[in-house]
Formats: C-alpha cells, structure tokens, sequence
C-alpha cells in the first residue's frame, strides 16, 4: 500500500505546480520576493513603510455552489477569476489597494490540467485587481469528494492609509447613491438558482434570445472587479463617503452596513434596466420581487455613497475604467435601512 493507492497522487500535485507557474508569472508584482514553490509566500513592506499610517485589510471568500456549473460545463476558466473578485471588492469597498491572494483548491482527484485552468482563472482575476498571487494549496480528498468535484476559495491582503478608510461614517441625508454595474448573478444565491433552473448539460446549453448567449454562459460569467473603478474615483480627487460591495443578502443586508445610524437608504428601482437573467429567475422560479432583492445584486455589484457635487466626476472616471455607472438614489434622515421605491 502507498499514499496514490490510497487515492492522494504526489506526483499530479507537483505537474499541477509547474503548469500553473505559467500563469502565475504574469501576477507578479516588484514586491514579490522568491518564486512559487516555497513554504510561504514574501512580500516586501518597503513602500508599505512610506505610507503615513497604514492599515492591513483582509478578506477571504469562496465562490459558493457557482462551481457545480463549471463541473458540468466542464469549463474551468473563470471561475478563479470568481475567487478573487469576491475577496479584492471587499477590500477596494472598504478604500484598501490589493497586494497579494492566496489560493485553496480542494478536489476528489487531481487532474493536473483542470487545476492549472482553474488558477488560470485565479491569475486573470489577479492582474485585473493588480494583486500578486503568492501562493496556494492543492489539496487531494479522495472518499470525501467526488473525483470529478472541487471547491475553490482564497485569501486576499491590501492596504490603505488610514485617512483614506471607507467608514460611512460621514454619510449625510442628501448624499447620493451611485451604483456601478454588475456582470450578472456574480457568485451568490446559487444554491436558489440550482433549485429554478435544471442543472443538466443540455438545460445550461439552451440559448435564449433574452440573454443573448446559453443559460449556462450567462451564469458562469464571472464576478465583475471593481478594483480599477474605485481606484480611478480616488485619483480625480472624489471622496467616496461610504461603498456597499453588493454580495449575499443583496440589497437590504449589504446596504445598510455602510450607513451610520439615522440615515437611510432609497433607492429607485426603475434608475437603472435590470439584466434579464434576474427578470428570467424571478419568473421562471415565481421567486417574490423582496427576495431577489434579498439574494441577488439584481444588476448592481456595488453602491457608493457621494457627495452630490461629486456625483458627475465620480461616475465619469468609473466609466473610464470600463465599467458603467449610474445614480441609483440617495441618504435621507430615518432608521438605517433599505427602501427600495
């Protein structure tokens, strides 16, 4: 007996790290210390040290039930870009600039090609949030995961100046709300969207005129980064007062945990077009209009919190980073929360 009878292939593991090395080059960023393959990931603090008072962010994450689709789409591409979207956005939403993500691949079986394609994903999604990918872990589970399976979730470090945090806390009524668009369901609530749609090979192929593309292509598609985006309102001088990153709980859980006590969220619904994959859901699954609202972005992966002044500058050099902007409604005086009109 041996460990690859047991059902665990060191040898996999280690053509898994050398085809991966490949995409992982292109993450690297000066301060990176050392290559892929060491006990721990180094990252230099040299200009962390410049900065007046810096303060570490952190976020970690996972992609949820999103990934039984990849298994039977048997596309593996984007899904890492999923990973690290939902851990980079918490950290851009809270003011901070990513440094370096981390990876953890659990899997029934290591098939060394499906694994460097899933941090293909993960390298994509850290070049368009500028972060470094310094490290991961293949972990082999035979018996507790299906050979074919796997799970993916990460790890992500940033910093910002204190001054420059996030709080909400200056928030006032007046103030307006910008939201910034989505790529569609992004990474939550698909535990429900497995319960309204047939998740077999020949349903997610079906193409549907409203979508523009196959079921499955629309829900794949994967998280929109908003790095750039909030890192380009920075640069023209906008104050962003306080930013909602739009995951699950939707509107009424995520909203108010950028709002300081008294103030309250409104927002219009009919500010923006809702995607029709959302429209599609709610119909097809005779889901209510409060709990999409209560699961999905329904079209909005992140709100920022203005100065009305500011409005027009801020939404200018979002649309300059790709990414589209629109005024979704405003703070007024009242309980903290969410009311959607």
């Amino acid at each position: 007996m041996d460990y690859k009878k047991a059902g665990v292939d060191i040898e996999a593991g280690y053509k898994s790290v050398e085809l991966m090395k490949e995409h992982i080059k292109g993450t690297v960023r000066p301060e990176v210390l050392g290559g892929i393959g060491g006990f721990a990931g180094a990252f230099s603090l040299a200009k962390i040290k410049e900065m007046e008072e810096p303060v570490l962010l952190s976020g970690t994450d996972g992609c949820g039930t999103k990934v039984q689709l990849a298994y039977i789409m048997d596309k593996h591409d984007t899904i890492g870009i999923d990973a690290v979207a939902m851990c980079v956005n918490d950290i851009a939403c809270s003011g901070g600039e990513p440094l370096f993500f981390l990876d953890y691949i659990a899997c029934g079986k290591n098939y060394p090609e499906k694994i460097a394609t899933i941090v293909s994903g993960v390298a994509e999604g850290c070049k368009q949030s500028g972060a470094a990918l310094v490290g991961g872990e293949t972990a082999e589970h035979p018996g507790l995961m299906p050979e074919n399976e796997y799970d993916l979730a990460g790890f992500a470090v940033g910093v910002v100046e204190k001054k420059d945090l996030i709080t909400g806390e200056n928030i006032k009524d007046g103030d307006v709300l910008v939201g910034i668009a989505s790529s569609g369901v992004h990474s939550n609530g698909f535990s429900l969207v497995r319960k309204v749609f047939r998740m077999t090979e020949e349903s997610l192929n079906t193409y549907y005129d409203s979508l523009g593309k196959t079921l499955g292509e629309a829900l794949l598609e994967p998280t929109r980064i908003y790095v750039k985006a909030l890192k380009n309102v920075k640069e023209v001088g906008v104050t962003i007062k306080g930013c909602s990153h739009i995951t699950g709980g939707g509107f009424y859980e995520n909203i108010p945990r950028m709002l300081p006590d008294g103030i309250r969220a409104e927002v219009k619904k009919d500010s923006y077009e809702v995607p029709a994959i959302f429209k599609m859901l709610a119909t097809e699954g005779d889901i209510s209009e409060e709990m999409m609202y209560n699961t999905y972005n329904m079209g909005v992966g992140m709100i920022l919190a203005l100065d009305s002044a500011d409005v027009d500058k801020a939404i200018e050099a979002i649309n300059a980073a790709g990414d589209k902007a629109f005024v979704v409604g405003k703070a007024v005086a009242g309980e903290k929360g969410v009311t959607l009109c």
